[in-house]
């Protein structure tokens, strides 16, 4: 199972400001594609910020956040004790290479959303990603990835080229993912890619389904 965080403190909140530019853009996809109703298992919540935000507008889905760093779990809750009602689950540790992810009691998982993981994660993340996925989810379940990501050599913008390079000057294992190579990965798992949706910012958006 899973260790609740410890109750949020003055100062654990986070602010990414990416997310507040993005949310609605990701809002109007995951809408068009989510389930109806179940549980939303998000990878890589960070601060919490679209886990509050998206858990409030896409009701009476449940949103359950997810992070492996405790300072991100202590923003996730402190967003969501501010947050409007229906908020959030409350937060949970998930590494995504684990073995087995702990959502045993989650029995309505209906879809895995991943934003902003896979460009700053080794390329073993993309894999686990999937292959958890399918071992998790239900024949219908829905695995939605946002981002930026190439095509082959081509970056779709220069910026994004130089955000490439800036990612693997800190680390490696890091960088701007390739579509194909992302899909081949999936359908590895026994996903098939339902759409790619074209974001604000040179982002993609890949929603996968069975």
């Amino acid at each position: 199972m899973y260790s609740k965080p410890a109750p949020p403190q003055a100062g654990d909140k986070r602010h990414a400001p990416a997310t507040v530019r993005n949310r609605a853009a990701i809002l109007a996809a995951l809408r068009g594609h989510l389930p109806a109703g179940g549980t939303v298992l998000e990878v890589a919540s960070g601060s919490g910020e679209h886990a509050c935000h998206f858990a409030a507008a896409l009701a009476p889905l449940r949103w359950q956040p997810t992070d492996t760093d405790p300072a991100a779990l202590r923003s996730i809750e402190a967003w969501r004790a501010e947050a409007d009602s229906p908020g959030p689950l409350p937060a949970r540790h998930l590494d995504c290479l684990a073995a087995n992810w702990p959502v045993q009691d989650l029995s309505d998982l209906a879809a895995v959303v991943a934003i902003n993981l896979l460009h700053i994660s080794p390329w073993s993340v993309t894999g686990a990603l999937f292959s958890q996925a399918a071992a998790i989810l239900p024949a219908t379940g829905v695995v939605f990835v946002y981002g930026p990501f190439r095509r082959g050599d081509d970056f779709i913008s220069a910026g994004n080229r130089a955000f490439d390079a800036t990612l693997r000057g800190q680390d490696p294992a890091w960088g701007l993912r390739d579509v194909d190579a992302v899909v081949a990965v999936a359908e590895t798992a026994g996903w098939r890619p339902r759409a790619t949706l074209t974001m604000p910012a040179n982002n993609l958006s890949l929603v996968f389904g069975r």
